[in-house]
């Protein structure tokens, strides 16, 4: 991507303290864009471990949306990083502009060593993470680690932009690494019985059975993309995407449609963190 000189100081503008009980929304400068945001802790004792990006901003005459969900297990202090970091890796990548592709597949794997080396406690905990960047309204580039999922709205129906890496799906790859998928104890597929997604940041004692490279998905942005939703499984677990883009394609303001789906998976007695992003791609 070559220097970017003004990129620390806009880039501190993206991220904020934690992500609580929150909701927020913005817009494009220079494209019909706007996006809402909404997140609600769940009903464990532990601490809201869900972060997320939600920012447009320019650099090199280009304009950026970056949106994210970072969804955090046994603490928050990874997923913290992974907001502070993750973007800001990707987008210092020599060869962003001309290969997003392979930037973001190095700039993940990159952040995971980070972690994993950073100091000794960073890496205990562990974190999923789906992020979008959106390059001048018109081109679309979603990657993700774990369960956090990226829905498309094309002409009202779901497209999935992410894969859901699961225990069951990796059987090969884990046991392969040298370890195990057990539904014991509970009834959820665990990598060693511990950890129910097969991919993630982080997770230094299970790191040599895991995998952090993403799944990486692009898609031009035209008339018949309609909006974009990210969520962490607290809003997957209790919805299929159709119903998440049938929630959100009944409202236009973004904000509303993000606080809608989130107020749904409570009531729908999802006891995880609930983290939505909406990014309305047209009018």
């Amino acid at each position: 991507m070559g220097n970017l000189c003004c990129f620390k100081s806009l880039y501190s503008q993206l991220v904020g303290g934690r992500s609580s009980c929150s909701s927020g929304k913005g817009r494009s400068h220079q494209s019909p864009v706007k996006y809402g945001f909404s997140l609600i802790k769940g009903k464990a004792n532990h601490p809201m471990e869900d972060y997320h990006v939600a920012k447009f901003f320019r650099t090199q005459g280009r304009e950026l949306g970056l949106f994210a969900i970072f969804d955090g297990h046994l603490g928050d202090s990874v997923p913290a990083y992974l907001q502070k970091h993750l973007f800001h890796n990707i987008l210092n990548e020599d060869n962003f502009w001309t290969d997003p592709s392979r930037s973001i597949a190095r700039a993940y794997e990159k952040t995971d060593q980070a972690i994993l080396t950073h100091n000794p406690d960073l890496g205990r905990g562990g974190s999923t993470a789906v992020t979008a960047i959106l390059v001048n309204g018109r081109e679309l580039w979603v990657a993700n680690v774990g369960d956090s999922r990226a829905v498309l709205s094309r002409k009202g129906e779901a497209v999935q932009m992410s894969t859901d890496h699961e225990p069951n799906t990796e059987r090969g790859s884990i046991e392969n690494r040298g370890g195990f998928v057990s539904n014991m104890p509970g009834d959820v597929a665990r990598v060693n019985g511990q950890l129910a997604v097969s991919r993630a940041f982080g997770d230094k004692n299970l790191k040599s059975h895991l995998r952090s490279d993403p799944d990486i998905k692009n898609t031009p942005v035209n008339e018949e993309t309609d909006f974009l939703i990210l969520a962490s499984d607290g809003l997957w677990k209790v919805m299929s995407n159709q119903e998440a883009v049938d929630i959100a394609r009944k409202m236009k303001d973004p904000l509303r449609a993000a606080k809608s789906l989130a107020a749904e998976a409570v009531k729908r007695d999802s006891k995880d963190d609930i983290s939505c992003i909406v990014v309305r791609l047209k009018v």
